[in-house]
């Protein structure tokens, strides 16, 4: 049966409240639509966890920066619906921006201590958008269980936090990140590098994997390790680099010598397509 598509808060609501009535277990999965192997993970994961699937498709404006791709970033319901219905999904929640954000709307969330490295600097609006909309969405789908993707790692770290923060009644499960078999992380933006371009972009799961291989020999400064991640990049003419990081895994802090806690970041340009990805140490 085709997943139902609801657009309006309110219709939302009661459907999953009814749901909560009757006992069901209720799994969320927040994505900005434009699917991929990576997102259609998680789908399946929550299907076979929850009784009642939401998957919300909503390009959340508020994340962006004026300079970001908003405007260009892909957006095509109609594949995306056809690629859920594969799955035992029961609701697919693709509201307007005029309705997550009616006309006065201004309280946003103040994210917490993780979001201001990395990610935060660079971009330091950026979680105060994911953090808002993200606390809408559980307001809307008071899931048991919502579903996030590793590639966003530090996302996953502010939403967790935030969950821990404000005492909020939803579990959150992290998933692997799915990637091509040349290692390129699965990503919406792929679809703006040219066949030369994608190419190139496989160098940074290269480099961030040529770390955990070196750890895995028995090297642990972090500074040697950086060293050969950003070797590595260079020699593939990747040179804009916004960041190659090794840090604790919980707090996103620095470390000095790596250890089964910490997790590599790099963020990098392929042309003017920004690329992230992330490995575990351990």
């Amino acid at each position: 049966m085709p997943a139902a598509i609801i657009t309006e808060p309110a219709e939302l609501l009661a459907a999953v409240n009814q749901q909560k009535r009757m006992g069901k277990r209720v799994g969320l999965v927040p994505t900005m639509g434009a699917l991929h192997e990576g997102h259609l993970s998680l789908v399946k994961r929550c299907t076979s966890e929850a009784d009642f699937t939401v998957v919300t498709i909503f390009v959340n404006p508020t994340q962006f920066a004026p300079s970001e791709d908003l405007d260009k970033y892909p957006r095509n319901l109609e594949r995306d619906v056809a690629l859920l219905n594969a799955y035992p999904v029961d609701v697919v929640f693709a509201p307007s921006v005029e309705t997550m954000y009616p006309e006065g709307a201004s309280t946003s969330v103040n994210p917490p201590a993780v979001a201001t490295s990395l990610e935060g600097e660079l971009r330091p609006a950026h979680f105060a958008g994911v953090a808002t909309v993200v606390l809408k969405l559980f307001q809307l789908v008071p899931a048991d269980v919502s579903y996030f993707g590793q590639k966003d790692y530090q996302q996953t770290r502010v939403i967790g936090d935030m969950i821990r923060d404000l005492n909020l009644p939803v579990k959150m499960q992290v998933c692997p990140i799915i990637r091509e078999a040349d290692g390129l992380a699965l990503s919406s933006r792929n679809a703006y590098l040219s066949e030369q371009q994608r190419l190139q972009a496989t160098a940074l799961s290269r480099a961030l994997f040529q770390v955990k291989s070196l750890y895995d020999q028995g090297e642990s400064d972090a500074t040697l390790l950086l060293q050969a991640a950003n070797q590595t990049l260079a020699d593939a003419s990747i040179n804009e680099i916004d960041y190659v990081a090794l840090v604790n895994k919980q707090t996103l802090r620095p470390v000095e010598q790596v250890d089964d806690d910490t997790i590599l970041l790099g963020a990098v340009y392929v042309g003017s397509t920004r690329l992230i990805d992330n490995v575990l140490i351990k």
